[in-house]
């Protein structure tokens, strides 16, 4: 659902080096490779699309850790960066926070309810 409001120019997805790079990684694991084998879509066609949807900004890093996973910083730092208005994630260590700096982080589900977008 939020990905056609991104590609019809109704929402800006923004990502970074980093992100992409994580995002590549978990694509890589059994159960979503599984998933690509059976849809027929190569996972450098998948990221390419990626890539291509999203703005590529490369934030720097927070002052001071925020998230009880580190590695999720980089979302925050990105968020902070481009001053997004929310944040749409399914991480438990993102959710968790409900905000950031003023920066609502939601679910996808949540986001589409709040955005009223189907």
């Amino acid at each position: 659902m939020l990905l056609k409001h991104v590609r019809d120019g109704d929402l800006e997805l923004i990502t970074s080096p980093a992100l992409l790079a994580e995002l590549a990684n978990v694509l890589r694991r059994a159960r979503f490779e599984t998933i690509l084998a059976r849809t027929g879509t190569p996972l450098e066609l998948l990221l390419a699309g990626v890539r291509q949807l999203g703005k590529i900004v490369d934030p720097p890093p927070l002052l001071r850790p925020v998230c009880r996973d580190p590695d999720d910083d980089k979302v925050l730092a990105l968020a902070l960066a481009v001053s997004a208005d929310l944040i749409i994630s399914g991480d438990d260590d993102l959710l968790v926070l409900a905000n950031f700096e003023g920066i609502p982080i939601l679910t996808p589900a949540q986001a589409t309810t709040l955005l009223g977008v189907t």
